[in-house]
């Protein structure tokens, strides 16, 4: 780790190999926290690269304990986090209005490190139980059409790294790594980057998978559809800007949006959109995102996406498919 550290401090780039090599030998304990935060301190003051990203990318997924739900031609909705706007959970309320609309979804996600509260913090308060129990998972799926994947219940590799990055309390690479090491390998992914670079290797990376993708960075931070104003958008084929006006909806403002200031608010406030509550402002910003993830399943426009959306909102089937799973977790 010295050798890599010191390449690291004088700018050089490790190859994709290198990078998957060190990432297994953190996962095997090789090294000790210090080294450990001072890799991850030094990919915060510059630009990780490409081969980089792909290397650690490679070996997370080679670690990870994998569950095939592919029978289900599944989506997974998930940001990096680390945009440090602290939004309510949009992406995973997302994902249960896009299982409503009949798309099967894994939905991959942990603890906030970054934010108060991530996905699988809402999660675990509203009674969802964290399994890697592939028959659990399938029946989530067959009933409910989504299954929570909990990060740390399939990368167990990363036990040396999650006590780091608890005590930085900041973003890491392993940020941007979260929506590429779904341990289900969903074929359709929909991903919110935090920045516009992210957003053009995410791009790179998954033109060379058999993927269907669309990645999302919105211009003004968020590594999500905000409607705040226009968001970059890359996918398969494409490379568009999506303005609030394509939805057919109005711009909004952040305060419109900010999440809870404790993870019983913010559940909360996801109940709330669920169960037919929520404001306008939030009701949209999801079925935007919601849309986008349908879009790209079906290989609609923004908007045809945007219409299933909320059709399944009104109609109450994300909060069905929330109820399902709440009955599953406590059987």
């Amino acid at each position: 780790m010295k050798e890599t550290l010191n390449k690291l401090i004088n700018h050089e780039i490790l190859s994709k190999e290198d990078a998957r090599r060190i990432l297994v030998n953190i996962a095997g304990g090789e090294y000790n926290p210090g080294q450990i935060a001072a890799f991850l301190t030094v990919y915060m003051m510059r630009s990780i690269s490409i081969e980089e990203l792909e290397g650690f990318r490679d070996a997370l997924l080679e670690l990870c304990l994998a569950v095939d739900l592919s029978e289900y031609d599944p989506i997974d909705l998930c940001g990096t986090g680390g945009d440090g706007k602290d939004t309510f959970n949009i992406s995973t309320l997302a994902s249960f209005v896009t299982a409503g609309a009949g798309i099967k979804v894994t939905k991959h996600g942990n603890y906030g490190v970054s934010s108060k509260c991530g996905s699988s913090n809402v999660m675990e308060f509203l009674g969802i139980r964290f399994s890697n129990d592939a028959d659990f998972l399938k029946r989530s799926i067959d009933e409910a059409g989504i299954c929570v994947l909990h990060a740390p219940l399939f990368h167990p590799a990363m036990k040396n790294v999650a006590p780091i990055r608890r005590e930085l309390g900041v973003k890491t690479f392993f940020n941007m790594l979260g929506p590429m090491v779904n341990p289900a390998f969903p074929k359709n992914q929909m991903v919110g980057v935090f920045n516009l670079e992210l957003a053009r290797m995410y791009g790179y990376l998954y033109q060379n998978t058999d993927k269907r993708f669309t990645v999302l960075h919105a211009l003004d931070g968020y590594d999500e559809i905000s409607l705040t104003g226009k968001t970059k958008t890359i996918t398969n084929s494409t490379e568009a800007i999506l303005e609030p006006d394509d939805f057919g909806v109005s711009s909004i403002s952040p305060a419109e949006i900010a999440g809870g200031d404790s993870i019983e608010e913010s559940a909360q406030i996801f109940l709330n959109i669920l169960q037919g509550k929520g404001t306008e402002a939030q009701n949209n910003v999801v079925c935007a995102n919601a849309g986008i993830a349908i879009a790209t399943a079906l290989g609609l426009s923004p908007k045809a996406g945007f219409e299933k959306a909320q059709e399944s909102l009104e109609a109450g089937k994300g909060l069905e498919a929330l109820r399902k799973l709440q009955a599953l977790s406590a059987a």
